[in-house]
């Protein structure tokens, strides 16, 4: 990393300690760079924006879903039908996800420029979700009487 000296408005300043002091394991610098950061993808991706979860920040679509969730579905859809052409993929995931297509589109190009962002969070989604499946799988066993073996 590269150190700068930047100087900010009183007002602003306050507002981020206040962030700092409310987020754990944060400094300044870091929440800095952060919100910096997130602010040009947010100028070179129009559209997309970035919330705050139990799973840290993510990217998102302006009033829509996590980009993350757009792709998975995107994903899942091309797995199951890869002979999708581009538009026909980009409708059905529209349809599927009740959004318009250059909304999906807005998405993609998000994913196209940070591919291992979104792919971490589907990995992590997927991984909890499977974990979930598996304790409900135990749980009707446990509750039909099936013996484990």
């Amino acid at each position: 990393m590269t150190p700068r000296s930047v100087r900010f408005d009183g007002d602003v300043l306050r507002r981020l300690d206040r962030y700092v002091r409310s987020t754990p394991g944060a400094s300044t610098s870091s929440v800095a760079n952060q919100f910096v950061d997130e602010a040009l993808r947010a100028e070179e991706h129009p559209g997309i924006t970035f919330r705050s979860g139990p799973t840290g920040r993510r990217a998102a679509l302006v009033g829509g879903p996590d980009v993350w969730e757009v792709i998975d579905t995107l994903l899942t859809l091309r797995e199951d039908d890869p002979s999708l052409a581009e538009d026909a993929l980009v409708t059905e995931t529209a349809r599927t996800t009740a959004l318009v297509g250059w909304r999906v589109r807005v998405a993609v190009r998000y994913y196209a420029a940070f591919p291992a962002e979104i792919d971490d969070r589907i990995a992590a989604h997927r991984e909890k979700a499977d974990e979930a499946e598996a304790a409900w799988l135990a749980e009707r066993a446990l509750l039909r009487g099936d013996q484990a073996s």
